[in-house]
């Protein structure tokens, strides 16, 4: 026994582990290392049996004792089952009712679960264009569906009027078959949903002329969708009871309709903030002044503090995406304020800068002063004079 891995370690769980971990561990194992799903592979033959035995093991609550107790010599001398253990006892019904469904196609149904009662209708999609603002502050849209109304003539029940439907022969009324697989451990009984019936039990002979046996006429109708202030791109806001109709008297699905936000040619949507940059003059940049600044309520004046420099961003707190999930919360609003140079200035406005420069630091003409004081300055040796020359 000595040469086998530890049952912990090959289900890859902790030794604390519940029955739904241990369960959910070896279902993942299985369903890679099964033999069908890997025909001729021995070495996954292999493993499929050690990650099997482990799970015979320790999803008994008896046998999982006796391991931690004495390890593998507790099961020393078994016999049956692959490489001498005893499977016997052990249930796999429900793991290999997934696997063998994905493998021949008989979805993931197990008996206890599948059934012919009620069952919800699919949901719908559509989608739906609004602007920036209605995102912002929600809106009313108008869409229109193709929806299944029931039928008038035989009222829904798909059967020529005078008819009615009759026990599916296939299934016996109940929606399902059960189907048998060869498997690694034997016989394995799969369920699945009756191909003639679709699971609803019964089937019919004489359809309907207007519906064709559907029970439901499609039919285009428009409705009115309320689109929640802060949706954002992307989002979909559900409109509940819209969608296809119920399986066996079960409830129609929902209608999920999809908002596409356009983009604003000034703001920009991060979450639930707002970003844009704004134009500034030098002057109110350099002496500090009021502008106005547009966000989604309207424009509103901010008061700029001098010597503000470009890409100096602020804040406008609350003026942002309100959340569609909570009422009282709302974003901000952050604008980068950009110092704009004039590229056009009269004559008159070019002689009042260069006053305004030659009061400053007379940035102007720093080059040139520059230039005339390295020519006063006498080069002290050789290697002064090349740098006088490479500087002329």
């Amino acid at each position: 026994m000595a040469d086998k891995r530890d049952y912990y370690e090959v289900l890859g769980v902790d030794k604390s582990a519940d029955e739904a971990a241990i369960k959910k561990a070896y279902r993942v194992l299985a369903k890679k290392y099964h033999p069908d799903a890997n025909p001729g592979d021995a070495e996954a033959e292999k493993k499929f049996k050690e990650a099997s035995e482990a799970y015979a093991v320790l999803s008994d609550p008896e046998k999982r004792r006796q391991y931690d107790q004495f390890g593998h010599a507790a099961f020393e001398g078994g016999a049956g089952g692959a490489g001498g253990f005893d499977f016997s006892g052990t249930d796999f019904g429900d793991i290999f009712g997934d696997i063998f469904g994905d493998f021949f196609g008989g979805g993931r149904s197990r008996s206890k679960s599948a059934n012919n009662g009620p069952m919800k209708g699919a949901n719908l999609r559509t989608s739906v264009r609004i602007t920036f603002e209605e995102a912002v502050f929600g809106c009313k849209k108008e869409i229109e569906l193709n929806v299944k109304e029931t039928c008038k003539t035989c009222n829904g029940s798909g059967a020529k009027p005078g008819t009615s439907p009759e026990t599916c022969t296939k299934c016996g009324g109940k929606g399902q078959v059960v189907f048998t697989q060869q498997s690694f451990f034997g016989t394995v009984r799969n369920v699945q949903t009756c191909p003639d019936c679709n699971g609803s039990g019964k089937v019919i002979k004489e359809k309907c002329a207007d519906c064709h046996g559907t029970g439901y006429i499609p039919m285009k109708k428009r409705y009115s969708v309320d689109i929640p202030a802060g949706i954002d791109n992307g989002q979909s806001t559900r409109m509940p009871g819209l969608g296809e109709p119920g399986i066996n008297g079960g409830p129609r699905g929902d209608v999920l309709v999809e908002v596409i936000v356009g983009r604003h040619p000034i703001f920009q949507r991060q979450d639930f903030n707002i970003y844009s940059t704004v134009p500034v003059s030098f002057a109110v940049a350099a002496l500090g002044g009021e502008i106005f600044i547009d966000t989604v309520d309207g424009k509103v004046i901010y008061d700029v503090k001098p010597g503000t420099q470009t890409d100096t961003r602020v804040r406008l707190k609350g003026k942002g995406v309100p959340s569609w999930r909570d009422k009282n919360y709302r974003g901000d609003h952050y604008v980068t304020l950009v110092v704009q140079v004039p590229d056009k200035m009269s004559n008159e406005a070019k002689e009042l800068l260069k006053q305004f420069d030659a009061a400053m630091d007379d940035s102007l003409n720093a080059v040139k002063k520059s230039s005339d004081s390295g020519k006063d300055e006498e080069p002290k040796d050789k290697d002064n004079k090349k740098k006088k020359k490479l500087w002329k």
